[in-house]
């Protein structure tokens, strides 16, 4: 006992003069630290050495009494070019492109980091697919086994129509299977690629609303616009008693379920991925958070802070495929529920 209480009395002693130094220094912006990765820019920031930091500009581009094309580096540190800025904290439009005699917001459709890896993975996507084909017009399947990256996707490929689509779908699953398909690669690859911190990778795309609305209003047009006439006498005209469809009640209830189908789609991969990157980033700041509170303080909470993040980035690859799996089945079963058959149909 009196040894552990002279142990005590001696860490103590070690970390007052520690925690005294760290109450003195400039605090750590966390929350910069972990949006400034999370959020959208118009740079692309590598990473910074000897003080000098490494960007890679982007290209923006504005519409607003014509075309105005022009490098991120131009707005840098505040910068004004060609009558625009980039909108400073606290302002209305923080972070974005405004007039800067005004203040207002044009039309930007620039090239930003999101959108930069947006691309980049669309194109890993294409080539990915590409190869794998290669293969198949190279080899007859019949006779031997995939091997190298076809070896690889098969396998996936199958297991995700055969088990996921096509019992989900129904009998016309393959008109369905490209777009499911593409959209199970497009979501992991991005998720992947998010995860990875060196660029090309490190863009928040998936945890981006906006990737997820556009995906979530591709899956509302597969729905709505192939659903059967039995898809849509359930939804105007359901089989219930004639005071719920006089009212009406149920088919109001029917079409608010046609837009809260999508919307959880959108909001269930966004929320799922910008967590992740923000419980990743939340400890990896640890380490920086700590940096002013001596070594021994700050060396066994980075110690900590590195095998927590080993352990979140493990996790992290398996909830990037969990997303586009749970993402593509949820898909499939709407689509499936949009064609729904009648006894006789069945029989």
């Amino acid at each position: 006992m009196r040894r552990a209480r002279k142990i005590v009395v001696l860490m103590a002693l070690m970390l007052f003069p520690v925690l005294g130094r760290a109450s003195e220094a400039a605090p750590f912006d966390m929350t910069g630290f972990i949006f400034g990765h999370i959020s959208d820019a118009y740079e692309w920031h590598i990473t910074s050495i000897n003080g000098k930091e490494i960007i890679i500009p982007l290209p923006c581009i504005v519409i607003d009494h014509g075309v105005h094309c022009f490098s991120s580096a131009r707005l840098e540190h505040g910068g004004e070019y060609d009558g625009y800025r980039i909108a400073a904290a606290g302002e209305p439009h923080e972070g974005k492109i405004v007039r800067a005699s005004d203040g207002v917001r044009p039309l930007d459709i620039s090239i930003t980091k999101n959108v930069c890896g947006l691309m980049i993975d669309a194109v890993l996507l294409v080539v990915l697919i590409l190869l794998c084909a290669r293969w198949y017009r190279r080899h007859d399947p019949l006779k031997e086994a995939p091997t190298g990256l076809a070896g690889l996707l098969e396998p996936l490929i199958v297991a995700i129509e055969q088990d996921v689509i096509k019992d989900a779908v129904g009998p016309e699953y393959r008109k369905y299977s490209p777009y499911l398909l593409t959209a199970f690669f497009f979501i992991l690859i991005n998720n992947l690629m998010g995860i990875f911190p060196v660029f090309p990778g490190g863009a928040n795309i998936t945890g981006n609303i906006a990737v997820t609305m556009v995906l979530a209003l591709f899956t509302f047009c597969m729905v709505n616009f192939f659903g059967n006439k039995h898809y849509w006498k359930e939804i105007l005209w359901p089989d219930v008693p004639l005071f719920l469809k006089a009212i009406p009640i149920m088919p109001v209830i029917e079409i608010l379920g046609m837009f809260t189908k999508p919307f959880s789609l959108m909001i269930r991969l966004f929320a799922n991925m910008l967590a992740g990157h923000i419980m990743l980033l939340s400890v990896i700041a640890l380490i920086f958070l700590t940096a002013a509170m001596g070594p021994l303080l700050n060396g066994s909470l980075s110690f900590v802070a590195v095998l927590f993040g080993i352990f979140l980035d493990c996790l992290e690859l398996l909830v990037a495929f969990i997303q586009a799996y749970v993402f593509t089945m949820l898909s499939a079963v709407f689509i499936g529920l949009a064609h729904p058959q009648t006894e006789h149909e069945t029989n």
